[in-house]
């Protein structure tokens, strides 16, 4: 297989590290016997040597992604580095040098990369001004945020988000990060072996798409294209009852009532098809189709390699993912 697009490739920038302050860092070190850690604030990811691997050395990634038959990847902030918790200040300022060193990458290797702008969710008029500097004056092509930052996506505080990426006409991807480094905890046993990448990724995947569709946001901004990750998570196993509850329940607004509406809304959402095994590519595609969905790999990442990309449909999602990337204006 070759000569696809993906659109799920994270990296950490050199540039990025201490730029949140020395409490909050990011930080790269080793103990004395040479294992690798990484900090983020209090919480420490022991072992993952990113300072030597494709996440931060731009020539091993293109030699992997040649081996991969990856023509284009999109480049994103490390989950592990959004900060969305930080004093907004700290915040901004850390997106702000993330995002003059992501845009130093891709213009480097402007054949092979594009770039996604790291927002500071904690401020939303500061985020959407950060997303227009990006657009404009760095030449990256959308945003790229969490799923769990103290404004709920059906909050009307986000339209000023939304407005500006419809004004850009540029995308809004959503990824989750762990709890408990990005905010509070969620539920501690989610710690246990390493089950947050799985159960509790899937789980906000749905929370957001659900807020997503119920508040109404598709409706008042028809042109926003927002993207969720590893197909939007539990999503598509509980379509059918979402469309129950938005036709039955008192609780639905009024609009999502009606036959359809439900899935014209959902419709107009994008997802990347980073599912893994086959089984779980077919049922991603019974339940999406293929119009709106894109290749993702987590490009590096521990679960990298195990998703089913079928050579069928390269071209059909290259051409979804030019459309969402808007690579006609690069």
């Amino acid at each position: 297989m070759a000569g696809f697009i993906d659109v799920h490739g994270h990296v950490v920038l050199e540039e990025s590290l201490g730029a949140a302050g020395p409490t909050c860092g990011p930080e790269l070190g080793s103990y004395d016997d040479g294992t690798p850690w990484f900090r983020v604030g209090d919480w420490r990811l022991d072992g993952v040597p990113y300072r030597e691997s494709l996440f931060m050395q731009a020539q091993l990634r293109l030699e992997a992604m040649d081996k991969a038959g990856i023509s284009l990847q999109a480049l994103s902030p490390n989950p592990l580095t959004y900060l969305h918790w930080i004093e907004s200040a700290d915040a901004v300022n850390y997106c702000r040098v993330h995002n003059d060193a992501m845009a130093n990458l891709v213009r480097a290797h402007k054949e092979r990369f594009v770039g996604f702008a790291s927002l500071p969710m904690q401020d939303i008029d500061a985020a959407a001004k950060e997303l227009e500097r990006c657009i404009n004056s760095l030449g990256l092509l959308g945003g790229y945020i969490g799923t769990d930052f103290g404004t709920d996506f059906d909050d009307p505080a986000m339209d000023t988000l939304y407005a500006a990426c419809c004004e850009l006409d540029v995308p809004l991807f959503l990824h989750p990060a762990p709890s408990g480094l990005d905010g509070s905890l969620r539920d501690k046993r989610m710690r246990k072996y390493d089950l947050d990448l799985v159960i509790e990724f899937s789980y906000e995947e749905l929370v957001a798409t659900s807020m997503i569709i119920f508040g109404g946001v598709t409706e008042r901004f028809p042109d926003l294209d927002i993207c969720i990750s590893h197909g939007g998570g539990s999503t598509m196993l509980h379509r059918s009852k979402l469309r129950l509850l938005a036709e039955r329940r008192p609780s639905s607004p009024e609009w999502i009532r009606e036959p359809g509406a439900f899935d014209k809304a959902l419709n107009r959402l994008w997802f990347d098809c980073h599912v893994s095994g086959k089984a779980e590519f077919d049922f991603a595609i019974s339940q999406i189709g293929t119009e709106r969905l894109v290749f993702g790999t987590n490009f590096g990442g521990w679960d990298s390699g195990s998703a089913h990309y079928p050579e069928s449909l390269i071209d059909e999602f290259n051409g979804n993912a030019e459309k969402l990337l808007r690579l006609h204006r690069q």
